[in-house]
């Protein structure tokens, strides 16, 4: 990107660096690109070690509202500094420095529209001075620390600016600013993906970590191959691609509120402060891991490591094995009257690029076996006790982004076919009686409803998680960790579960293993057990 040999002026005296523009100070760098000294389109490398910043300029009527949409999407807008009307210099952020000459390039907006690209603004010197700068944290600040862990970046690797496209995500419009969020994507290889979370998750005011994970379908991005801004940069085999928050959202949101003059940094052509990255073992509060989730379409998840360990010792809790249930419980009906029923009940029209749901689940459902049958514990064949939900599992196979899961404690029950080989092994009947139809993920419990309490719990733990909130609504808007009490709500509990049995009983129904009026589920005793069970799961949470 850069000879190895740099040769600048500095306040008369000619300095020659050795190191390239990457070993520069801040200062140099800017006096460079001030004097047009450089041959090159983007930041990206220059001054390691330093924050970059996006750059936004407004007029001052406008300056508090896009300063409100700053906060109220932070993720790709981390506001560093914001300046008073006519103040050309960031004295925070910089010494010696003018926003009028210290990018490599500018965008002139006018009604919306950009209408030019400019490498000095001098000559809007007048207009300026009703206008405020604001300067924004960029993905460039962070690029030194992944490296560092060896990690390779791509762009740099290949002299190129990033690649930036416009996804289909929305912002949270304040007034007239309004946009989709843009972002930045890195090749990063599938080993390194935890590495880099871990180094980019506490730098907030570079973008912090990743907003997602994986194929660029799911942000609604159409041509991977033809970014919106920058270069299209190359992955190797083995890269997963992994998207941050950018600032040229920022440019998003002139463009639509088209006011009569703004102006931004071009794309990649940063402002470099004299502020050093920040240490990110220093604020690193919480570890966030990164688990995949799905391979086709390829989607990966970020989560707390705190809130891992809770889900994996609710897993552990209802891995506990009481005893064998020996009747199944259907939870669902549906009639399969034509060859497209599923898809007709799954998606709308049919459409399998408009799935109504995002995911099916069956709790102590019996599923299919390999005869065509369906059998409890016991290997009777109750087919003409249970409608053909089979048959949306298997469809759901062929929509993109509807995922399947299985919870059940027999073998018998639908989605436990990704276990078969196992169920037919170890389960007595397991040949006969195993369900042959998978699910995505499979939920093994030693009764089926204490999967269905464990699945609620961890869904609490993931949607009062601050990592896995972060993560789910792509850094925009503000955290949903407000909805702890209606996520708490939907827990299990000792006297719901009592109520529940208590009205069963005054209705006259009766244990199906037991066919006593009993205080009891699958044969065992309510008190003694599965109240117990509640207790322990929801400890979990606490």
């Amino acid at each position: 990107m850069a000879s190895p040999e740099v040769k600048i002026a500095l306040e008369g005296e000619e300095m020659i660096f050795t190191g390239g523009l990457r070993s520069l100070l801040p200062l140099a760098v800017r006096n460079l690109i001030r004097f047009n000294k450089l041959n090159t389109s983007s930041t990206s490398g220059m001054a390691e070690g330093y924050k970059q910043a996006n750059v936004v300029i407004l007029h001052k009527s406008l300056a508090d509202n896009f300063e409100k949409f700053c906060h109220a999407n932070n993720g790709p807008l981390p506001l560093l500094y914001r300046s008073k009307p006519g103040d050309w210099k960031c004295p925070s952020l910089s010494s010696n420095s003018d926003i009028r000459t210290d990018c490599l390039q500018y965008r002139v907006y006018e009604y919306g529209l950009c209408t030019g690209t400019l490498t000095s603004l001098k000559e809007y010197s007048d207009q300026l001075k009703d206008m405020v700068i604001f300067y924004l944290g960029c993905s460039f600040s962070f690029e030194k620390a992944v490296q560092k862990l060896g990690v390779p970046v791509r762009n740099i690797e290949q002299k190129s600016n990033v690649s930036m496209y416009k996804t289909d995500v929305p912002c949270l419009s304040v007034a007239t600013f309004c946009c989709n969020l843009v972002v930045t994507m890195r090749p990063i290889p599938e080993d390194k993906l935890e590495a880099v979370v871990l180094a980019t998750y506490p730098l907030k005011e570079s973008h912090g970590a990743p907003v997602h994970i994986g194929d660029a379908g799911l942000l609604g991005i159409q041509d991977f191959s033809n970014p919106d801004y920058g270069d299209p940069v190359q992955p190797h085999p083995g890269d997963v691609p992994v998207f941050w928050a950018c600032g040229v959202t920022g440019m998003e949101a002139i463009s639509n509120c088209k006011s009569p003059l703004a102006f931004t940094h071009s794309p990649g052509c940063m402002f470099i402060t004299d502020q050093k990255n920040e240490d990110a073992e220093a604020y690193l509060k919480e570890i966030p891991e990164v688990h995949c989730i799905s391979q086709s379409p390829l989607y990966y998840s970020i989560v707390s490591a705190a809130a891992v360990k809770r889900i994996r010792d609710l897993e552990s809790l209802i891995g506990i094995d009481p005893g064998i249930l020996k009747a199944p419980v259907p939870l669902m009906s549906y009639q399969g009257d034509a060859s497209e029923s599923a898809l007709m009940f799954l998606c709308d029209d049919g459409n399998v690029k408009k799935p109504r749901f995002d995911h099916l689940i069956a709790i102590e459902r019996a599923g299919m076996a390999a005869d065509g049958n369906y059998y409890n514990a016991r290997k009777i064949n109750i087919k003409h006790l249970v409608d053909p939900i089979d048959e949306l599992f298997i469809a759901a196979r062929t929509i993109p982004g509807v995922t399947t899961t299985g919870i059940g404690d027999g073998g018998n029950e639908l989605g436990m076919g990704k276990v078969k080989e196992a169920l037919k092994k170890h389960i007595k009947n397991g040949d006969i009686i195993a369900c042959d139809v998978e699910a995505d993920f499979t939920i093994v419990a030693g009764v089926s409803n204490w999967g269905g309490y464990a699945v609620a719990c961890s869904l609490y733990i993931l949607n009062t998680c601050e990592i896995h909130d972060r993560y789910l609504r792509k850094a925009i808007g503000f955290p949903r960790l407000s909805k702890k009490v209606a996520w708490a709500s939907a827990l299990p509990s000792v006297t719901k579960e009592e109520n529940l049995l208590q009205i069963l009983r005054h209705h006259g129904v009766r244990s199906g293993i037991t066919a006593s009026l009993e205080m009891e589920v699958d044969g065992l005793s309510f008190y003694s057990t599965h109240s117990d069970m509640i207790e322990k799961l929801l400890g979990v949470l606490h």
